[in-house]
């Protein structure tokens, strides 16, 4: 026996290719999988065998099969014997007729089969860029969205939000899961909860389930599903992606149902911010896949990199406040996509190159990424001795050690951003402690939106700081921060950026949208609440909005 590069072992041997194919008569034993059209196997009869001849196939319930296969188009045999995965190698047919109101088909014999011994507990994981929903349904009408994150013959995770916790405690067992596929495809069982992981960082609920009572076609879809999204990831690997066809179950359909997943229920302030979340979604994903031991994806950092871009085009301040309008997403997901907002807005655009922004942006979205290698206590400590300084200065390292297949992103740009963001003109930063003579002007302006970005937010050791503290203590360190790129910064984003909730002598709050020519807040958002940006916001009053509201008196720091 022999193996091939998928793992099935081949079996030659004419006696058992005959009992196997013989095992494969019985009723709902066998499918036909065309082969290079992509879609799910079909279930047929295999109905007659002339060893080393034929074999006789029933197509009577999928009659348009007989139009392809005239045409001598490749397909396989698949079936399941005694717990093993079993499959007949490239064959085609030789005719097709009717007979007695039946549709048969004979083909080429094989000359050898195929098995994969049956691996119910072996999990596919899904890899970053493969997006499968998922709906959970309890029988009193309740339903929640997620995220498939692996599948296997006995059952899958599903990556749901916490509200879903109030669901799976009071419904009975057991439950409705149905999974979407962005082709279209669905697969629905019933299914036990069996364990379940809460994320308050990531604001998720991870749930295992066990499959119950499936029936033999539902086997089948599972071992084909199973199968495709193993396919699917194997492109993933180093050097995988140029020499495999892609799954089609993961070609997006227009028959497929909109917006399937986790963060497809939740509630956003602006439609512009649900748009964000998407970006925000891959973030969280990318992070993940670095802590399971991956790299970087170059294909779909590029591809986010451009969707921000394009919602930067479409309206720079919506996209400046949904910024602040991500409470579900980690604080590294909030903090990377507003810098990377942000220091396209400061030190892009005008005269720059539309690829050096892009390469700025993505290494601005990625920048933080490394501290998910590190532990949680170091990132929740208070108070960092000095070994656990030096620890934290590892993310820099640890990062950059999994972008080396981002070879589109400029080698200049990565340093800047990703590199140099936390060294300081006096070398008083990490992780080189370089001087101000050997940092370049983008690594300037990154530092300078890095921390402002920061002591926006909350932080274990301190509560978010008010812009105008902000701007006074940078403006104060003159030794470690660029004052001239300080001073861009108040200039482009003003005293009251959009983004901040302020206080109006009239007693009244808003949150800041837009600013006019002059840099003054010229769109206002009302709100009676001191948290983030929500769905219940109020009117929302333009123009010179000092006229209805009187001056306004301060920043009330919200950590977004």
């Amino acid at each position: 026996m022999s193996q091939t590069d998928d793992g099935y072992t081949r079996i030659e041997r004419p006696n058992e290719v005959e009992s196997l194919l013989d095992a494969l008569m019985e009723p709902g034993g066998a499918s036909l999988q065309l082969l290079d059209a992509g879609g799910k196997p079909d279930p047929v009869l295999l109905i007659d065998q002339i060893p080393g001849e034929s074999l006789t196939l029933d197509i009577s319930a999928f009659r348009e099969l007989a139009i392809t296969l005239r045409q001598e188009h490749p397909f396989r045999i698949l079936g399941q014997v005694q717990g093993k995965m079993l499959r007949t190698p490239a064959i085609t047919a030789q005719s097709c007729r009717e007979e007695d109101g039946r549709l048969l088909c004979v083909s080429d014999y094989p000359l050898h089969l195929e098995e994969l011994q049956r691996r119910s507990s072996f999990r596919a994981r899904l890899r970053l860029g493969m997006e499968v929903g998922g709906i959970l349904r309890d029988d009193h009408g309740h339903s929640a969205q997620g995220d498939l994150k692996d599948l296997s013959l006995e059952g899958c995770q599903l990556e749901l939000p916490l509200t879903a916790g109030g669901m799976l405690a009071e419904a009975g067992q057991p439950l409705e899961v149905e999974l979407c596929f962005p082709d279209g495809t669905r697969f629905l069982a019933r299914a036990e909860s069996r364990h379940q992981k809460v994320d308050t960082e990531r604001q998720s609920l991870q749930v295992g389930f066990q499959f119950k009572g499936g029936s033999p076609d539902q086997e089948r879809q599972l071992w084909h599903l199973v199968r495709e999204i193993e396919r699917e990831a194997a492109r993933y690997d180093e050097g995988g992606e140029a020499s495999r066809l892609p799954s089609l179950l993961f070609q997006a359909s227009t028959t497929a149902p909109p917006g399937i997943g986790r963060r497809n229920t939740q509630a956003y302030a602006t439609p512009m911010a649900k748009r964000l979340a998407r970006i925000a979604g891959y973030l969280d994903a990318q992070m993940l896949e670095l802590q399971q031991g991956g790299i970087i994806d170059s294909v779909q950092l590029s591809r986010h990199a451009d969707r921000l871009l394009q919602l930067h085009d479409e309206d720079r301040s919506a996209l400046l406040f949904a910024t602040r309008c991500l409470p579900y997403e980690p604080r590294l997901v909030r903090h990377s996509l507003a810098v990377a907002v942000q220091l396209l807005n400061l030190a892009g655009l005008d005269g720059i190159p539309r690829d050096l922004c892009k390469a700025m942006i993505a290494c601005a979205m990625i920048h933080d990424l490394g501290k998910a290698l590190l532990p949680v206590e170091l990132l929740e400590a208070e108070a960092l001795d000095s070994d656990q300084y030096a620890r934290l200065q590892q993310h820099v390292p640890l990062l950059l050690e999994r972008t080396t297949h981002c070879h589109w992103l400029s080698r200049g740009v990565l340093a800047s951003v990703v590199e140099n963001i936390n060294e300081r003109l006096d070398g008083s930063g990490y992780p080189r402690n370089l001087q101000s003579n050997e940092l370049h002007e983008l690594a300037r302006a990154a530092a300078v939106v890095d921390v402002i970005e920061a002591m926006r937010r909350d932080r274990p050791d301190r509560p978010a700081h008010r812009i105008d503290e902000i701007y006074r203590h940078l403006l104060s360190q003159p030794d470690s921060f660029d004052q001239r790129w300080v001073k861009r910064y108040i200039k482009r984003f003003g005293l009251y950026p959009v983004g901040s909730l302020v206080m109006f002598a009239s007693g009244d709050m808003g949150w800041v949208q837009g600013l006019d020519s002059q840099g003054r807040p010229d769109r206002i958002q009302l709100t009676q609440k001191t948290e983030p940006p929500g769905q219940a916001l109020g009117e929302v009053m333009q123009g010179d909005v000092s006229r209805h509201l009187g001056k306004i008196v301060h920043e009330i720091p919200v950590s977004t």
